[in-house]
């Protein structure tokens, strides 16, 4: 082969491999930001909102006042005048035992009473006979004074009369069993003709309504916390206390707390906090009129209910969206951005979760931007085109539909 043949062939090929080297140093470029150069992500600017705290436990929903009630003299059942499950007002007869034998023991002991009210009056009219006689000298000391034992006897006789007296009025009035206090009755253990007495099962249980109780425990950490992050506000004063329901809806009162026990449940390392929170009557469904003695109410006794202990006032905190943080095996972070557009690991130590926003406590200032979509195309020190997130951020704590992620009980 000529040599310039040679020469021509050698620098073609140097040609050749200079222009795959060029390829393999542009590769990597163009496999990282792509033919539309570098990758487009949503930001939102860090700023401090009101964020209201709160924090969700599991409770039940006790009544304020519960009392089974039950005959406390022996008879017959002698009238129900109540529909069961209905509401009843304090001091509402509820069952009524047979009053004849009863009138009948009262009628008794008045007469009693009479009878020994006369014996009283004839002691007293021998004492002053006994007593002139003496003054006379026609009687002797002797007779005075059994005259007086007898007049003192007759008149421990009235008094024990009286007594008896009062008991047979007092089982009387148990013929009729009342209601201790509003609230709502149910169902009837024994039936009309049935006997019932102080040794028989309850007759029926009452439970009040409006106000209720929600118990829940609370683990010693978070009811620490709980207890330094409210101590400068007023402690439990500064909280209030909202539920959710078994549908899904959050109860439309507002409740407050109302006792901390002051011991630790040893099994469960919990402290038992209780709330008070309305049970009012509710709109019957559909516009249908209410059923006479009966209420619609959201609350019942016994029932298991999602609570949220909130803070009364909301507080200003550093707040984005749950999306924009991720977790390695060295903690919570997010892509920030400098000044250049270059993503920027930061560290971030976060607080209580709101819906689908999270509350930061440390690693971010306001005026910061991070990456809340696209975090997955996101490299250390990659530049990128930030742009506005697709949705704003809504206002944590504003509605408090949403549950925290903080699940205690």
């Amino acid at each position: 082969m000529p040599m310039k043949t040679m020469a021509a062939s050698r620098a073609a090929f140097s040609g050749l491999a200079a222009l795959m080297g060029l390829c393999l140093i542009a590769a990597p470029a163009q496999a990282q930001f792509g033919p539309q150069g570098p990758p487009a992500v949503g930001v939102v600017e860090v700023e401090r909102r009101p964020v209201t705290e709160s924090t969700e436990f599991v409770g039940r929903v006790e009544a304020q006042n519960r009392v089974d009630l039950r005959a406390r003299i022996t008879g017959f059942l002698q009238e129900r005048p109540f529909q069961e499950g209905q509401e009843v007002t304090e001091g509402q007869v509820l069952f009524r035992l047979e009053r004849p034998p009863f009138e009948a023991e009262v009628a008794r002991a008045r007469a009693a009473v009479a009878s020994a009210e006369a014996e009283l009056q004839n002691a007293n009219s021998a004492l002053a006979r006994a007593r002139d006689l003496v003054r006379s000298s026609a009687g002797t000391q002797v007779n005075v004074e059994n005259a007086t034992a007898a007049q003192r006897t007759a008149q421990a006789n009235v008094l024990a009369a009286q007594a008896q007296l009062r008991v047979a009025e007092i089982n009387l009035g148990y013929t009729e069993v009342t209601a201790p206090f509003a609230g709502k009755v149910g169902r009837s253990t024994f039936s009309v003709g049935a006997v019932v007495g102080p040794t028989s099962e309850k007759l029926a249980t009452v439970v009040s309504q409006d106000p209720m109780r929600v118990a829940f425990p609370v683990n010693l950490r978070t009811g620490t916390e709980l207890r330094d992050r409210y101590a400068g506000r007023g402690g439990a004063d500064a909280t209030r206390v909202r539920i959710r329901l078994v549908t899904g809806e959050i109860y439309d009162q507002v409740g407050r707390i109302e006792f901390i026990d002051p011991q630790v449940d040893r099994n469960t390392d919990t402290v038992l906090v209780r709330a008070l929170i309305p049970n009012p009557p509710r709109n019957q469904p559909n516009g249908s009129p209410p059923i006479e003695g009966a209420a619609d109410r959201a609350l019942i006794d016994g029932m298991f209910v999602n609570v949220f202990v909130e803070g009364a006032q909301p507080v200003q905190a550093v707040v984005i969206p749950r999306s924009a943080v991720l977790q390695d095996q060295a903690g919570n972070y997010v892509w920030g951005l400098d000044a250049e557009n270059r993503a920027v690991r930061r560290p971030v130590t976060l607080g209580r979760s709101i819906a689908d926003q999270v509350v930061v406590e440390a690693g971010l200032e306001t005026g910061e931007r991070v990456v809340v979509e696209g975090v997955q195309r996101v490299r250390p020190g990659q530049p990128v085109q930030p742009g506005p997130a697709s949705a704003p951020i809504r206002a944590p704590g504003s509605a408090p539909a949403a549950a925290p992620t903080g699940r205690q009980g």
